[in-house]
């Protein structure tokens, strides 16, 4: 070759193709390092899969798995099917079309698409109950019809029950998580009527109770700690009844009379006084944020408000929820006792409507069902009532769904046992599935806001007389342990009086364990004779002390004047009872006048006047008046030295008149 050839060729063979050094030509014998040939495998030589690095059995089973899956396809194509569904709107559902039954839903959109890939025919019957069935509901049910091989297929959204299991094989694809949940009327009150509880949790309640109990205990204790281990007499140390009720007053903001000395009592009661401080702040605010706004609680959330509140609850015959509740190894077997109570009921119609309408918005019971018929439910009851009011909100929706389901279980299709059916469909579901085809098919005629929510968000919030329901228990308790306390009290005096009165039995009418007189108590006194009268009013000491006179008489004058005679005739048989005459009073005997009067009278004298001062008309003032622990007192002497102190002011004057006249 020449240059120019050469070179041509070195530009032509920049535009052809690379050689691929894995694609060798075929029938080429290839040696190793060691001369030995190498047989090339066949994905070398061409571009088909392989199955030889699998292990023997993998590959006879596959290879038998697909010979049986096409001769399935060769037998099931153009076969009628029998397929048995169940009345569940909208998942499963029939209508009647030119006199032949055709399924409708979610599962028979899932039964079209399997049609156009395996090319097969079916017809739909419905079991004559529209029920699922179990052992003790077999006839008349749809896994009867499986079991009896009546029906090839049933195409619904059946949960997997366990009692299930041995009549019917579930196939291996979930279609999905089924939630049944329950709808009931919508409340008035927010919060079911338990506004004044909202602010705080339950655990928070708790708390706040607990420390209401424990503090004042500790207060006690630690102030009983300081005093003995310090010695301090000044602080005194409060008994538990003040602690106690030091900590509930500040707790309902009052005031209190303690007033502590030592620096760390003070420190005790005002950390509790910061602590009330800020809770009260925190419950003030959330209180007022919460009856502000438009929320409010269901009182029917979950299944152990249905239990505990014996709820009357309704839901379909032959469902999930029925056999969930009388097989005794379900989730919902708990409940078995409200159906011997007839607080269940299940409904045979297949009519949501109706069951809303009858059950729950006239009779106010729960009504149970799962989520793709609610929703479908409530949107359509939505739609109504807009045509009869365009504006009121509330008349809108005038039902509510919980938030917590009812159930849970996973639906699929189910067919006879030993059927091959499930070999071919199976695998087409799961992607589906997948896909979230299954889904979407379930909400695609919904629209994508929430069907009347919980919190209707409305602006308006007017409070309720139910929403302070609370108040009026609080008020109920109070009241309640008042009365509660009050008869507690008459009780305690009954009992303190039958001891007072054994007492009196011991020791002697008039007589107490130390020797005094006192009175009887006075459901005593209608049964005294004058002898007791005469013993009651006796000194141990001195028999003839009369009881003194009337208070008004020692500072009234007039009336001391009108009776001055009569009194001075009788001065000398009653010499004791000068004792509480105000000096100078009397004219006569001794006399009376000057700056140190004294009582002479015809008997010696009766008592000797405490400073001195004149009285109008040369009589004494009777006394001194001298101020005793910021009180009024006017002070006398006895005709045995000691002093007698009588009150000046109102109520002790009244006192003091009760103590020796009553």
């Amino acid at each position: 070759m020449t240059g120019f050839e050469l070179i041509l060729s070195a530009a032509l063979c920049l535009s052809c193709t690379p050689l691929n050094s894995t694609r060798l030509p075929a029938n080429l014998i290839q040696l190793d390092d060691n001369g030995e040939v190498v047989t090339l495998p066949p994905d070398l030589v061409t571009n088909e899969p392989t199955l030889v690095d699998a292990p023997v059995e993998t590959v006879e089973t596959l290879i038998a798995k697909q010979e049986k899956l096409d001769n399935l396809k060769s037998w099931l194509k153009g076969r009628k099917l029998v397929i048995a569904t169940l009345e569940d709107y909208p998942l499963s559902y029939t209508v009647i079309e030119n006199d032949t039954r055709v399924g409708k839903g979610v599962a028979f959109e899932l039964i079209d698409f399997l049609q156009d890939q395996l090319q097969f025919t079916y017809e739909v019957v419905v079991p004559e109950d529209n029920i699922i069935g179990s052992r003790e509901d077999y006839e008349k049910s749809l896994i009867k019809m499986l079991n009896n091989s009546e029906a090839d297929l049933a195409a619904a959204f059946i949960p997997t029950l366990s009692e299930q299991h041995s009549f019917v094989f579930y196939s291996s694809t979930t279609l999905d998580e089924g939630e049944w949940i329950m709808v009931m009327q919508r409340p008035r009150e927010s919060a079911t009527g338990s506004g004044l509880m909202a602010p705080f949790d339950f655990w928070v309640w708790i708390l706040i109770f607990l420390s209401l109990l424990a503090v004042g205990p500790i207060i006690y204790m630690l102030i009983i700690l300081r005093n003995r281990l310090t010695g301090d007499a000044e602080q005194k140390p409060y008994s538990l009844g003040h602690c106690a009720w030091f900590v509930y007053g500040a707790l309902m903001k009052q005031g209190s009379t303690l007033s502590p000395i030592a620096d760390s009592t003070r420190l005790l009661f005002a950390t509790w006084w910061i602590f009330i401080t800020i809770l009260t702040s925190f419950y003030t605010a959330n209180l007022t944020a919460f009856l502000t706004l438009s929320r409010f609680t269901l009182p029917y959330n979950t299944v152990n408000d249905i239990l505990y509140k014996n709820k009357h609850f309704v839901s379909a015959r032959g469902g999930g929820v029925e056999y969930a509740i009388r097989n005794t190894n379900e989730s919902l077997s708990m409940l078995y006792n409200m159906i011997r109570n007839n607080h269940a009921v299940f409904s045979r119609s297949s009519n949501d409507t109706f069951n809303l309408q009858n059950f729950v918005e006239k009779d106010g019971y729960v009504f149970v069902r799962d989520r793709p018929a609610i929703n479908h439910l409530l949107y359509a009851d939505y739609r109504y009532r807009k045509t009869i009011s365009m504006n009121d909100e509330k008349l809108h929706c005038p039902f509510a769904m919980a938030k917590e389901p009812f159930l849970k279980k996973n639906r699929s299709f189910a067919y006879p046992i030993g059927s091959n059916l499930s070999e071919l469909f199976d695998p087409k579901l799961l992607n589906l599935v997948e896909s979230g085809i299954i889904k979407y098919l379930s909400t695609k005629n919904l629209p994508n806001a929430e069907i009347c929510p919980q919190n209707l968000a409305g602006t308006e919030r007017q409070l309720r007389n139910t929403d302070l329901m609370m108040t009026y228990h609080i008020m109920f308790a109070g009241f309640a342990t008042a009365m509660v306390v009050f008869f507690t009290e008459i009780l305690f005096r009954y009992l303190n009086s039958r001891r007072e009165a054994s007492k009196w039995a011991r020791h002697g009418i008039g007589r107490t364990t130390n020797g005094l007189s006192v009175h009887a108590p006075r459901w005593l006194r209608p049964i005294e004779t004058d002898s007791d009268k005469q013993r009651l009013t006796a000194s141990p000491t001195e028999s003839n002390i009369t009881p003194p006179p009337p208070y008004q008489s020692i500072f009234s004058s007039k009336r001391h004047q009108n009776q001055q005679h009569n009194e001075a005739t009788h001065l000398s048989k009653d010499t004791n009872f000068n004792r509480w005459r105000r000096p100078g009073q009397f004219g006569g005997g001794g006399g009376i006048g000057g700056n140190f009067g004294a009582l002479a009278g015809g008997g010696g004298g009766a008592g000797v006047l405490l400073g001195n001062g004149q009285m109008p008309g040369g009589g004494g003032t009777g006394g001194v008046r001298r101020l005793i622990n910021g009180r009024d007192y006017m002070v006398f002497r006895n005709p045995n030295g000691q002093s007698q102190l009588v009150p000046m002011r109102a109520p002790s004057a009244a006192l003091f008149q009760y103590t020796y006249t009553e």
